[in-house]
């Protein structure tokens, strides 16, 4: 374990011991509430174990980075892309993801490209935020939150690569 997750774990500890001291009845019904959260947690993590395996497992090695690893291009980063901004995903799903393709050969940028596209454009709820928003709002915002992923996607590429 890295030194900064000690010290975190360590000061979630103390927090945790000094919350204790200060209302035990307080500190006891908000661990109940964090097991509630967790227990509901517990598929979400179940399915990235399983897409994670799923993806590693069924995948021939070099199979990821062949198709969108550094060699693969803006096409490639383009396609991930467009495959962010068309699921619906939650972060925790994703993360973990993310960090399984990164350590199998994926390209810095498809990945940055991958998640600003999950979080900052919504085809999923596209429908509802027309409904809200307008057609014409709807579209000029998810358009414009692509464009702005496909370039925070490059510039993270650019610099972590």
């Amino acid at each position: 374990m890295s030194a900064t997750a000690l010290l975190v774990n360590a000061l979630a500890f103390g927090c945790l011991l000094l919350s204790l001291f200060k209302d035990r009845g307080r500190t006891a019904d908000a661990l109940k509430a964090a097991g509630r959260f967790l227990s509901r947690l517990g598929p979400a993590v179940g399915m990235v174990i399983l897409l994670i395996g799923g993806i590693l497992g069924f995948l021939p090695e070099g199979t990821i980075s062949g198709i969108i690893g550094s060699d693969g291009g803006f096409g490639s980063t383009l396609v991930v892309a467009l495959f962010g901004a068309m699921i619906y995903m939650p972060a925790l799903v994703a993360f973990p993801l993310a960090g399984s393709l990164l350590a199998e050969g994926a390209s810095v940028t498809a990945i940055a490209a991958f998640i600003t596209t999950l979080t900052m454009v919504g085809m999923v709820t596209l429908p509802v935020e027309i409904r809200i928003l307008g057609r014409k709002l709807a579209l000029l915002r998810n358009g414009l939150s692509f464009v702005v992923a496909l370039i925070i996607a490059l510039l993270m590429g650019r610099m972590l690569s």
